[in-house]
């Protein structure tokens, strides 16, 4: 059978792998990637190529979301596998990867087998589950490693509970040596992290319940310990404090195989968010000072951060409409997390490749996937995004279920056009008029 060919045509190529940022061509054969450059058609395009002008915009590597809550099973009317991927098409999200913590939780072989048969079944977008740590997600017993990954499960994590226990964790990280497995950790000391926004003047102010730095710090200080102790590979999943940033850096430059990540609310939102009881900016970690802020910015610029995720972590109306010590943490942002992103870029002057890194080829090559990167025989997954987009955030157009966004009606600039997977065109933007 003849191979369907597509040729993206006058773009401007960016692959944070390569270091590639120059004006070109792409071509896809079938589901994977046949050619990229400027110089790719000497003898001019293949017969039958269907093309595609781009004329100036941007092409990247399909975004890796290493950080989504999925209502399914257990919690539906919240998010399903079918909105979540809706939203990620939109978001220019090619591979999203699905956290454990659901109903019943994502432990066992069956329910990974689960995931994967039923998150794929209509998505046209990759969806790639993590599997619990600990059984039940109680932090007591370890679940079985070598057969959750055999089975398709690309990490390991108790989701939005840290592992407290220092000895579960030690043997987890142990046991995750025999498969190179990644653990991932909510790093948050629990019986420090039992407030609901940052401790200090403003929570004071408020009258809330404050959660100290030393929270994350302490729960990040212990880890790189246990680390080093078994040559594990661990990532802190969301870091929001200079201090814990420090910690990883110096992990880093000891050679601990270490990671971790950020998502965009704590880059572009400080605690001053929540004056006023705003519940939509109610997150787990908290949103920080503006000090702690600046420092995650300068950790994604030299490289301490190596992923940015969504956090996507939906939840209904009723959840959040209630007092802020009772409201749900959490906001959506797979929609949102390519523009927060390019804000890096052209608001603190962080490299675009540098940015684009932690959120395609730094989480594909964490999670062993085989995607980010735009190279002839990866697979197709592509986001054609134009940079200088504006537009207004609108939650009640959110093709997620739920519609908690701290940036409800915030203007932006940047987003996606075109999403592709496996050489598929599954999200085109259309122009309001």
């Amino acid at each position: 059978m003849a191979s369907h060919r597509i040729a993206y045509m006058n773009g401007r190529i960016l692959d944070p792998a390569s270091g590639r940022d120059e004006t070109g061509h792409l071509l896809i054969e079938d589901e994977r990637i046949a050619a990229v450059g400027p110089d790719i058609f000497p003898r001019g395009l293949p017969d039958r190529t269907e093309v595609v002008d781009l004329a100036g915009l941007c092409l990247a590597p399909g975004l890796v979301d290493m950080h989504v809550v999925v209502g399914e099973p257990g919690a539906e009317h919240k998010e399903s596998f079918a909105s979540a991927a809706a939203a990620a098409r939109a978001g220019g999200v090619t591979t999203l990867c699905t956290l454990p913590n659901t109903d019943p939780v994502i432990d066992n072989v069956a329910l990974v087998e689960y995931v994967l048969r039923r998150a794929n079944e209509g998505s046209d977008v990759h969806i790639r589950p993590f599997a619990a740590a600990t059984q039940g997600l109680a932090g007591a017993q370890l679940t079985e490693f070598g057969l959750l990954k055999a089975a398709g499960a690309v990490a390991f994590t108790d989701g939005d509970r840290a592992i407290a226990n220092a000895n579960i964790l030690r043997r987890a990280l142990s046991y995750s040596t025999a498969f190179d497995a990644l653990i991932v950790q909510h790093a948050e000391e629990p019986t420090l992290a039992s407030g609901v926004m940052n401790a200090g003047e403003l929570a004071t102010r408020l009258g809330l319940s404050g959660i100290p730095t030393a929270a994350e710090t302490i729960m990040v200080e212990r880890d790189l310990r246990l680390v080093e102790l078994t040559g594990a590979r661990y990532h802190a999943a969301q870091l929001t404090t200079a201090d814990a940033l420090d910690a990883m850096r110096r992990a880093k430059k000891a050679g601990l195989r270490v990671s971790c990540g950020t998502a965009p609310h704590y880059f572009t939102l400080n605690e001053h968010e929540v004056s006023g009881y705003r519940t939509f900016a109610k997150v787990s970690p908290p949103l920080r000072s503006e000090d702690d802020r600046r420092a995650v910015v300068e950790a994604i610029r030299d490289g301490t951060i190596d992923v940015i995720a969504s956090q996507h972590t939906p939840e209904d109306p009723e959840a959040k409409r209630q007092t802020f010590e009772q409201a749900a943490f959490g906001v959506v942002g797979l929609e949102t997390m390519l523009a927060l992103g390019l804000q890096l870029n052209m608001s603190e002057g962080v490299p675009l490749l540098t940015v684009l890194a932690c959120m395609t080829c730094n989480p594909a090559r964490l999670l062993g996937l085989d995607c980010g990167v735009l190279e002839p025989g990866r697979p197709a997954d592509l986001v054609i995004f134009d940079p200088e987009a504006p537009w207004v955030v609108d939650s009640k157009k959110f093709r997620s279920k739920s519609k908690n966004s701290p940036f409800d009606e915030r203007p932006l600039q940047g987003h996606a056009v075109r999403t592709v997977v496996d050489g598929r065109t599954v999200f085109v933007r259309r122009v309001e008029k």
